[in-house]
């Protein structure tokens, strides 16, 4: 019925109400937190394109740790950056690489915290591509073993999930495939199912220096324009093994999130990357808008969407005010 019989605003009228319609909740256990961590000791050197983000090294990871497990946040998801890189990503798979001894000292550490690693050769190669190298076009089929190579150190430095994020076809089967026949069945994959060719990963690169020396990764990342190609990708990818679903970006691709929502009944992850965290915290900065208020208002928004977790920056921030 219409007005008058019905007013909307009846229950907007105060707090209280609010909060008790409220549809969609925000809570710590939605968070994952990315971590970036170098080679050495007493690091923790900010980036300046990620106000309030930091690399740290292992010993410091593990206080940063520590301090996220104490706020509620239940994950963090890591990313190496290597003194040496070369053309094969010799260090994305070395059993002393700096994800596996980061990785290593926090299950050690912080035994609650699940430990996530990012699958990728594009922070360990010279060339900053996803995978290996035929002149200058990045040859899939060999990368696939690097990659399955690389998920299996890191399962072995004790991750619970991997997250291969190259956007090879076939990498998740490959890794299933090198994951189960050295005993670690029970390692999960959450794949990097959509991952569009953005221009928000700007400030990621910057932190992780890993972008590429020549071209681009749109010979393998999707184009911004296509939804439907997203979802053929995702069923691939449960076809080969996986277990969990990434859409990356995450604001910008919000009607892809929508749509996996309704297509898949698996868990589904967004991830709100460098820039759209940037372009929040440097706003807040300059006075443009309440950055905190924008903050949770996004992260809403993915929620809102259809993500069961979300990969975030500001994970830390957000878990201190919920």
């Amino acid at each position: 019925m219409s007005f008058p019989v019905t007013r909307m605003r009846r229950l907007r009228r105060n707090a209280t109400l609010r909060t008790m319609v409220r549809e969609h909740r925000l809570a710590r256990e939605d968070l994952i937190l990315p971590l970036f961590v170098v080679e050495g000791a007493g690091v923790r050197e900010a980036i300046a394109s990620m106000p309030g983000v930091f690399r740290h090294s292992v010993d410091q990871l593990v206080l940063e740790a520590k301090r996220v497990a104490d706020l509620g946040v239940p994950a963090v998801i890591l990313f190496g950056i290597p003194d040496a890189k070369d053309a094969r990503g010799s260090g994305a798979d070395a059993a002393d690489g700096i994800v596996q001894r980061a990785s290593r000292a926090i299950v050690e550490s912080v035994p609650a915290l699940c430990v996530i690693t990012d699958v990728c050769l594009c922070e360990y190669t010279d060339h900053g591509h996803c995978g290996l190298l035929a002149g200058e076009e990045v040859d899939n089929d060999a990368s696939l073993e690097r990659l399955a190579q690389t998920a299996v150190s890191h399962a072995r430095a004790g991750a619970s999930i991997v997250a291969p994020s190259d956007m090879m076809d076939g990498r998740v089967a490959a890794i299933r495939r090198e994951l189960d026949a050295n005993g670690f069945q029970d390692v999960a994959i959450l794949s990097y199912a959509a991952k569009y060719a953005s221009a928000f990963y700007g400030p990621f690169r910057d932190a992780a220096k890993s972008a590429p020396e020549f071209g681009d990764r749109r010979g393998y990342q999707m184009d911004p324009a296509n939804a439907r190609e997203a979802l053929r990708e995702m069923r691939l990818d449960l076809e080969e093994g996986a277990d969990m679903l990434m859409i990356k970006p995450a604001l910008a691709y919000l009607d892809i999130l929508a749509q996996a929502r309704r297509e898949f009944d698996v868990p589904l992850a967004a991830y709100h990357v460098s820039g759209e965290y940037s372009m929040i915290k440097a706003a807040g900065e300059r006075g443009w808008l309440d950055a905190d208020r924008a903050m949770q208002e996004a992260m809403v928004s993915i929620k809102r969407a259809g993500a069961d977790l979300i990969l975030t920056y500001a994970a830390a921030d957000l878990a201190e005010k919920l």
